[in-house]
């Protein structure tokens, strides 16, 4: 069976992708479009690809309106958060200093940016109500909204500018975090506040996993199994978790539970989904039951 897929490079794809783990039973036609960002909008507006990395802020809002999309516990990328909201060095900004100023983000619905909110107002008391956002894209979801008095910034700016020349006060970013001295981490000491965050929390902050459409899940539930197995055998080829380290790439439904109720938590305080949802409801019988 030759499926269409949508995955970016990562280590622990890389193996898959370059053809170094096959399968007897399925094989991918890769996407070439990059960064993965770009193919999350027609993945969720148009089930352009048969299986489709997806940020999982995005996923959860697609579940809430419907879309006929199902998730596999197949992290394919997480990482910690507190190091990616940055405000110029010479006019350094807190956490707690954050209510009235102005905040860029790529979408407000970004999911780095939905981690970054949550822990800033559950951990650090944070009124985000009272912080002006500035947005530079719709989400992915066509039918969500942004909260009032979001702002949508003129086209011809962009984020790391706008931060430089303090049009804004902070910047959240992705994957695309600047090697900028003359930026600063808001959150003070970034990397000992993740370690400490994780202690106390014990989640993984997920940022992308791996979905499929609801008719190839419906037509072939056995190859989902596959899939697992091929994108599981992936990851152990990047010798990853490296042996000691905490594993940022949880597989089955249990390795995956505490963050994703983590990522619906945080997703109904900020207004990204409008009513509860379950965990085992982001997934269908035969995802639900994937473990390593």
């Amino acid at each position: 069976m030759l499926l269409s897929a949508a995955v970016g490079d990562y280590p622990n794809t890389l193996a898959l992708k370059r053809g170094e783990i096959i399968s007897q039973f399925l094989k991918f036609k890769f996407s070439e479009i990059k960064p993965a960002n770009r193919f999350f909008k027609t993945m969720v507006r148009e089930q352009r690809f048969d299986v489709s990395e997806m940020a999982i802020a995005t996923y959860v809002q697609a579940k809430v309106y419907g879309k006929p999309l199902v998730l596999l516990p197949i992290t394919v990328m997480g990482r910690f958060q507190h190091g990616t909201m940055l405000c110029r060095a010479s006019e350094p900004v807190t956490p707690e200093q954050l209510p009235g100023k102005r905040v860029g983000v790529r979408s407000y619905s970004q999911t780095t940016a939905m981690w970054v909110r949550g822990i800033l107002h559950n951990d650090y008391g944070v009124d985000l109500s009272r912080v002006h956002w500035v947005t530079f894209e719709d989400a992915h979801v066509a039918e969500y909204r942004d909260p009032p008095g979001v702002e949508r910034a003129q086209s011809e700016k962009n984020l790391l500018s706008m931060l430089r020349d303090g049009e804004i006060d902070a910047a959240i970013y992705g994957a695309d975090l600047p090697a900028d001295p003359g930026l600063t981490s808001v959150i003070p000491e970034p990397a000992a506040a993740a370690r400490q965050w994780y202690s106390r929390h014990q989640v993984v902050p997920i940022n992308h996993m791996l979905v499929v459409t609801e008719s190839l899940a419906t037509s072939s539930p056995e190859s989902l199994g596959e899939i697992f197995r091929l994108f599981a055998e992936s990851k152990r080829a990047a010798g990853l978790p490296k042996p000691g380290q905490i594993d940022f790439l949880p597989f089955g439904f249990e390795g995956c539970r505490r963050a994703l109720q983590q990522v619906i938590d945080y997703a109904l305080q900020q207004s990204l989904i409008g009513r509860k949802i379950a965990v085992e409801d982001l997934f269908d019988e035969t995802s639900r039951a994937l473990e390593s």
